[in-house]
C-alpha cells in the first residue's frame, strides 16, 4: 500500500482541452510519450473515445491516456471534471488549454483544450465563418497567414453572435478552468499551466490605446480591468463601431480574446509564483482551424507546447513564446 501511494504522488498528470484532433491530440500524443498521464478531454464522447483508441494503438500505454468529458462553456462540466481529477490523482500537474474545433460545411470554430498536470490551455472558437477554399487560394498565393481586410472580406464573414461565443469559449472558458483546477495545481511539486494564443493577440494588432494601455499596464492589470476590456469591445462590436474605436476590423473576436488570455497569463503568473505560466503562439499549422493551410504541422506546433509544459523548476513564467522564441513583450 505504501509503494502504491509513493507511486500515485510521483506520477505527473496533464488535462487538455478539446483534443480529439489537431494540435491538442498531439500534445496529448507527446506527453504521453514522455510517460505522464494524460486527461484527454473534449465535448463529443465518441470523438474523444475514438481519439483515445487512436492514441493507444499508435503504441502509446494503456494506462496513460482517458478520456473525460468537457466543456470549457459549461461551468458544470468544469467542475464534473475537476472532481475527477481531485478524485482519481489527487493532484493536477499540467494544465494545457487548446482549441477544439466544430466543423459544419464550409464553417470552421476552433473551440477549446485543455491538458492536466502541466497546464497547457489553447482554446478558441475563431468568431470567424471561414470560406475554406478562398482560405487555401490566398495561402497559396503568398504562403503566409492571410492578412489584411479586403483579403479577409473575401475569406469570412464576422458577426456579433460569433465575436460573442469567441470571446466566451477563448478567454472566459480558459479562465473559468484556471480557476477550477488552480487548487489541484498547487498540490503538485511543478506546477505548468501553457495557454495557447497567438501571435494575433499582441497589442501591436490592437489599434485601441486604450485598451492596449489597460492590457500593457503590468502593475494593475487584473481580472476586472481585462473584464473592462473585453465588455468595451462587445459593446462596440454590436454598435458596429469596431473601426471608429480602434478595435481590429477582421478575425476582430479572436484577437481581443488572445490578447486577453495573454493577459490574463500574466495575472495567473503573478498570483501563483510557484507556478510555471506561460503562453505561445504554436505557429501557423495546417489544421482544421485554418482549412489545412500552414507552413508547420499539428505535431510541429504541440512539440512547442509541450516543451512549455515540461519545462524544469525555475523557468521563465508570466512568459509569451513564438514557437521556442521569447518574445520581449505582449
Amino acid at each position: 500500500m505504501a509503494q502504491e501511494s509513493s507511486s500515485l504522488a510521483t506520477k505527473r498528470y496533464a488535462v487538455v482541452t478539446g483534443a480529439n484532433k489537431g494540435i491538442g491530440y498531439e500534445i496529448c500524443r507527446q506527453l504521453a510519450s514522455n510517460g505522464i498521464l494524460v486527461v484527454l478531454t473534449a465535448r463529443d464522447e465518441k470523438r474523444g473515445l475514438e481519439a483515445v483508441q487512436k492514441l493507444k494503438d499508435s503504441g502509446i500505454s494503456d494506462d496513460l491516456v482517458i478520456y473525460h468529458r468537457l466543456d470549457v462553456a459549461d461551468p458544470d462540466s468544469i467542475v464534473s471534471l475537476a472532481e475527477f481529477v481531485k478524485n482519481n490523482f489527487g493532484k493536477l500537474d499540467i494544465l494545457s488549454l487548446d482549441d477544439q474545433v466544430i466543423t459544419s460545411s464550409n464553417l470552421t470554430i476552433p473551440i477549446y483544450l485543455i491538458k492536466i498536470k502541466h497546464k497547457v490551455n489553447n482554446a478558441g472558437i475563431g468568431g470567424v465563418a471561414l470560406e475554406a477554399d478562398a482560405c487555401q487560394r490566398a495561402f497559396e498565393q503568398t504562403g503566409e497567414f492571410p492578412s489584411g481586410e479586403q483579403v479577409w472580406a473575401e475569406i469570412g464573414t464576422q458577426n456579433y453572435e460569433m465575436a460573442e461565443q469567441c470571446v466566451k469559449t477563448n478567454y472566459y472558458g480558459a479562465r473559468g478552468m484556471a480557476e477550477a483546477l488552480a487548487p489541484l495545481l498547487q498540490l503538485s511539486d511543478s506546477p505548468r499551466i501553457v495557454n495557447v494564443s497567438s501571435l494575433l493577440g499582441l497589442l501591436k494588432n490592437i489599434p485601441n490605446e486604450w485598451a492596449k494601455g489597460l492590457l500593457n499596464d503590468v502593475e494593475n492589470l487584473n481580472e476586472d480591468r481585462l473584464d473592462e476590456v473585453v465588455n468595451e469591445f462587445l459593446k462596440d462590436f454590436k454598435e458596429d463601431l469596431l473601426g471608429s474605436k480602434g478595435w481590429p476590423t477582421y478575425l476582430s473576436a479572436y484577437v481581443v480574446a488572445k490578447a486577453a488570455m495573454s493577459a490574463y497569463t500574466r495575472i495567473l503568473a503573478k498570483k501563483y509564483p510557484s507556478f510555471c505560466v506561460n503562453c505561445l503562439c504554436p505557429g501557423y499549422c495546417k489544421t482544421d482551424i485554418t482549412a489545412n493551410t500552414g507552413p508547420f504541422t499539428a505535431a510541429e506546433g504541440a512539440e512547442n507546447a509541450v516543451r512549455l509544459a515540461l519545462l524544469p523548476d525555475g523557468g521563465p513564467s508570466g512568459c509569451f513564446f513564438y514557437q521556442k522564441q521569447m518574445l520581449p513583450c505582449f
